[in-house]
């Protein structure tokens, strides 16, 4: 130990904190940093200072359970401040890595012991009506089940920061989709690895034999040590607490491929066996059991399909009619891509196809990209088992292009609103997949408004269009181009910041543009996937650009942009427009889902005011309904 650490041993050993008998004692051996905690409380709150290296940090109770945990501990200041839980009423020991002996966080006052922590929301973009955890980071939605009248959401959490890492599946539940109550993380990361996305099953005649009914999970355990390999956990109280199964893993690569997570367990009735389908680079793998425990590779698909270039994660397969027709169906199977998306990053591909127990047969060419959504900001889109009669799903609303970098601190990360799935038939005879929001969302509309019809050639305003200061209402109109070319309407507020959604008829789009949309410099910040930078650097060397940026339109940074959709998956010249807003997100549902979009904003004040316009050209906007909306 150097004389500045031994300095230091002494001052920190003299430190002792007092609260309702509880003491806590920092030291220091060598390196590691040690807090005592006679008579714990509840927890021991750290300091966070967001853009720092990781420290690690453990609860040691000397068992093979005990867990390093990543925490981004404050060294010059503090941005905000985490729980750690601690053993209540008993003795706690704390041990510290990576961490210098002059950061902030060890000085006197810094770590604090507390019986309570409070999640009052203090952030400005928390959604009014969007799911996120109440404090810390998510991602991927994963582990869905519907179970006695409950809907379980479970999800990729990192309880000790607003950035990615120590990944725990949290746990929300809910009986009608839209108001969801925060349980205890589900599964918690453990000295196998990360526990990254999977899914849940209910398992009616017991086949894994914990019961019948029992809730089994299977997800990634992703560590550095061990890889990327498939675990398993069961419920028996209904999927509130789960037990890791002993043996894990279940399933690992045979050919020790590095990308190899995400699964999603279906059962297949014909065969009476449960499936799995895994992601695998660039390609998907199915596997069969007839326990959940032990699997046999059946086939794999997906090498060379959709968007290019990508890779391939968090996949979900299930059964649709076509056109509501319960003597045609098809199966679907989603890929989620990293990247792939249209403007750069992450987003939702599907492919349309049929299964015999053994292989998934596409009905398109390989070069055939269907995207479930149009926008930026949708990705990981899962759905949940356990649902009779309907497909319901929930995606991630954020890239992975700059998730790390939005402007938010208390909480970073949330869900889209849950979304049925259905199969139509297109004008080009191909099979495409609707996403349309549920009906359950009809519940959040507290005040209705109706605008006059409009038929206009340059422009009409709304003012006051939304009177609540959450930013959080919904839009609904039919809109009949006619003969404009461009035609739409303008979200502002009254310091200019603006939303342009049109029709580009010439093109035949649908876009949403957002680089006047409040803050977007943080866009800048955004990374491109290394795939992304080869592909254009390779396959695009006759051009200066990257694809996202020509692809986008007006394209300022990856965040600062304009996202399209094709207006050929519409079969009428008269769109209906369902526009969802909320704190930090517009979505966008057109003809019943057929298409969608999803984009992130990030106003500095309400978007209270509505412009339409027009080229000079008739084009008409009917049925204008507004509804405020809110928990």
């Amino acid at each position: 130990m150097n004389r500045k650490n031994t300095i230091l041993c002494a001052a920190l050993t003299a430190l002792t904190l007092s609260a309702t008998a509880q003491t806590m004692k920092i030291t220091r051996a060598g390196d590691t940093t040690i807090v005592k905690i006679e008579k714990s409380p509840q927890y021991l709150i750290l300091p966070v200072e967001e853009e720092k290296d990781e420290a690690q940090v453990l609860l040691d109770n000397g068992k093979a359970t005990d867990t390093w945990m990543d925490v981004r501990l404050a060294q010059g200041k503090t941005d905000y401040y985490v729980p750690f839980k601690l053993n209540k009423g008993r003795t706690s020991v704390v041990k510290i890595l990576n961490l210098k002996a002059d950061a902030l966080a060890l000085r006197k006052g810094q770590m604090k012991l507390s019986n309570v922590w409070d999640v009052t929301n203090t952030d400005f973009y928390r959604p009014s009506y969007h799911h996120t955890p109440s404090y810390g980071w998510m991602n991927d939605p994963n582990g869905m089940f519907y179970k006695d009248g409950v809907y379980h959401l479970c999800y990729q959490y990192n309880p000790y920061g607003s950035k990615w890492g120590n990944m725990h599946w949290g746990h929300a539940i809910s009986r009608d989709l839209i108001h969801w109550k925060e349980v205890e993380p589900t599964i918690a990361r453990d000295p196998m690895g990360h526990i990254f996305s999977g899914s849940a099953v209910i398992d009616k005649e017991g086949t894994a034999k914990y019961g019948k009914d029992a809730i089994v999970a299977l997800y990634t355990s992703a560590s550095d040590k061990n890889g990327q390999i498939q675990c398993m956990a069961y419920s028996t109280d209904g999927g509130y607490t789960f037990h890791k199964y002993p043996g894990n893993p279940v399933l690992t690569p045979f050919d020790g491929l590095k990308d190899f997570r995400d699964p999603k367990v279906f059962w297949y009735a014909p065969l009476k066996k449960w499936y799995m389908i895994v992601s695998a680079d660039k390609e998907m793998r199915f596997y069969s059991s007839p326990n959940l425990r032990d699997w046999t590779y059946a086939s794999a698909f997906g090498q060379g399909y959709g968007a290019q270039p990508n890779q391939f994660e968090c996949p979900d397969f299930f059964q649709l009619p076509v056109d509501g027709n319960p003597n045609k169906k098809k199966w679907v199977m989603i890929v989620n891509i990293n990247p792939g998306c249209l403007f750069g990053g992450s987003a939702t591909e599907y492919f349309i196809g049929d299964f015999d127990g053994k292989s998934f047969v596409c009905d398109s060419k390989p070069s055939v990209a269907k995207f479930l959504d149009y926008g930026k900001d949708h990705y990981a889109t899962v759905t949940f088992s356990g649902v009779q009669n309907r497909v319901l799903g929930i995606a991630w609303m954020s890239n992975w292009q700059y998730a790390n970098v939005t402007p938010i601190r208390q909480y970073r990360g949330a869900n889209t609103l849950p979304r049925e799935f259905k199969l139509f038939t297109g004008k080009d005879g191909q099979i495409y997949m609707s996403s349309n929001v549920v009906p359950e969302v009809a519940g959040l509309r507290k005040t209705f408004k109706r605008l006059p019809d409009l038929v206009i050639t340059q422009g009409k305003e709304s003012k006051n269009l939304s009177s609540g200061k959450e930013n959080a209402f919904e839009m609904e109109m039919d809109v009949t181009p006619g003969d404009a070319a461009k035609t739409g309407f303008i979200l502002y507020n009254e310091k200019g910041e603006k939303v342009n959604i049109y029709f580009d008829m010439k093109a035949g789009r649908l876009v949403m543009d957002r680089t006047e949309s409040g803050r977007t410099k943080f866009g800048e910040k955004a990374e491109a996937h290394k795939i992304e930078k080869e592909f254009d650097l390779h396959e695009h060397r006759e051009i200066k650009e990257p694809f996202r940026k020509l692809n986008s339109v007006n394209y300022k940074n990856d965040f600062a942009l304009g996202t399209w959709a094709p207006l050929s998956l519409c079969d009428s010249k008269t769109y209906h427009l369902d526009v969802f807003v909320d704190k930090c997100s517009i979505e966008i549902f057109v003809n019943g889902g057929r298409i969608a979009m999803t984009n992130l904003v990030f106003p500095t004040q309400p978007y209270t005011s509505v412009k339409f316009y027009s080229d000079g050209n008739k084009a008409a906007y009917r049925n204008i309904k507004v509804s405020e909306l809110r928990l």
